[in-house]
Order: C-alpha cells, then sequence, then structure tokens
C-alpha cells in the first residue's frame, strides 16, 4: 500500500479494521512521525528551521508566515494540511489520521488537542479506527488546553473558550465554551471579549 492510498482510504471516513497492508503502513506513519518530532522538539530551532522539519512530517509545502513553538507532538502528520499565517502554541497533539485541515489565520492555543479517530464502541470490534476529518476554518482561535474532537467543522472567526470540549460542529463567527462546548455570544467586528483571559499568543503580536 502507498501513502497515497492510505490517505484516500483514511479520507472516506469508512471503517479500518485488521487489514494488514492498512495497519502496517499506519504503524511506519507513526514510527516516522516520532522520529521526526523528536528532532523538532530535542533542542532549539530557527522558524526557518521548524518549518522545514514540519515539511518532512507533513510531506507537504508549508508556507513561510507559518508558526509553531515546540513541543508538537502527533503519531501520524501526513494528513495535516496547514494554510497561511497559521500559529501552533506549545504542547499541541494532532492525531491526525482521519484528516486535520487548518486555514489561513488560526490561531492553535497553548495543549489543544485534535483527535481525528474513534473507535468502533462494539467491544467485540473495539479495535476497529473510526476516522472522522477536523476543520478549523479562517481565523479560528482555539485557546489553551482545547479538545476538538472526530469529524468537527469551526466556523471561520469563531473563537473556542480555554478549556473546551469541541463534540459537534461550530457556526462562525460566534464564541463556544464548557464541556461539552455550547454558545455563548456571537462575535460583533470591533468588539471586546470581557470574559476570562483564553489564552496568550506570547511573542506572536
Amino acid at each position: 500500500m502507498t501513502l497515497q492510498q492510505w490517505l484516500e482510504l483514511m479520507d472516506t471516513g469508512k471503517e479500518v479494521g485488521t487489514d494488514a497492508e492498512v495497519r502496517l503502513m499506519m504503524h511506519e506513519l507513526s514510527q516516522e512521525a516520532l522520529r521526526i518530532t523528536a528532532e523538532l522538539n530535542g533542542s532549539y530551532h530557527t522558524p526557518d528551521e521548524i518549518r522545514e522539519i514540519m515539511e518532512r512530517l507533513t510531506g507537504r509545502p508549508i508556507d513561510p508566515s507559518f508558526g509553531l513553538f515546540p513541543p508538537f507532538y502527533t503519531d501520524c502528520g501526513k494528513n495535516i494540511k496547514l494554510g497561511k499565517n497559521v500559529f501552533i502554541n506549545s504542547g499541541c497533539r494532532f492525531q491526525d489520521q482521519g484528516g486535520i485541515t487548518i486555514d489561513d489565520g488560526a490561531l492553535i492555543g497553548h495543549n489543544a488537542v485534535l483527535a481525528t479517530l474513534n473507535h468502533n464502541p462494539d467491544p467485540e470490534k473495539r479495535n476497529n479506527l473510526l476516522p472522522a476529518p477536523i476543520h478549523i476554518g479562517k481565523k479560528v482561535w482555539l485557546g489553551a488546553n482545547v479538545t476538538v474532537l472526530p469529524g468537527v467543522t469551526i466556523g471561520d472567526n469563531a473563537i473556542v473558550a480555554a478549556g473546551a470540549v469541541v463534540t459537534k460542529d461550530v457556526e462562525p463567527n460566534i464564541i463556544v465554551g464548557g464541556i461539552p462546548a455550547k454558545f455563548i455570544k456571537k462575535i460583533l467586528k470591533n468588539s471586546e471579549f470581557t470574559g476570562p483571559l483564553l489564552h496568550s499568543q506570547s511573542g506572536r503580536e
């Protein structure tokens, strides 16, 4: 099985059972990702070096406007798509086998978890995987310690408050928070958020 064949299979969202070729490819990708992220997280790298390492991890070109503060963790990497002016803060964990797309201008806060795999709830099929993509829209802001679950789309300009667990789609131009994340308020142009600090983009402004 080639990488492209594997990606196409995962992007269908079909249940992944015990097929030997699929599992072998997943294992090989995880070992490569562990090696590359160990390099990324093991010592200081310039922004250009970080971008080069992330290009090897994802297998895709990454725009010079991309920013990341390590450490960063993933057990795949090859199904991550990053737009322009994306910033990922330290400690984030991406489980991207099912596909993670982050559009232009999105800000991902400290320790965010983006998970694209579920297991079959049937105990007899518990090892089977159910991939579902995550899509983070343009200029979305995920606060610190946010968790986004499989199959979720977060609409353009939305804000997810710190500590929220996002279990379903988020409309554009709103703020959500809580467990599970629920509507808090609409975002109005030039409005000010008066609630608690969501997270800091220290060194980014």
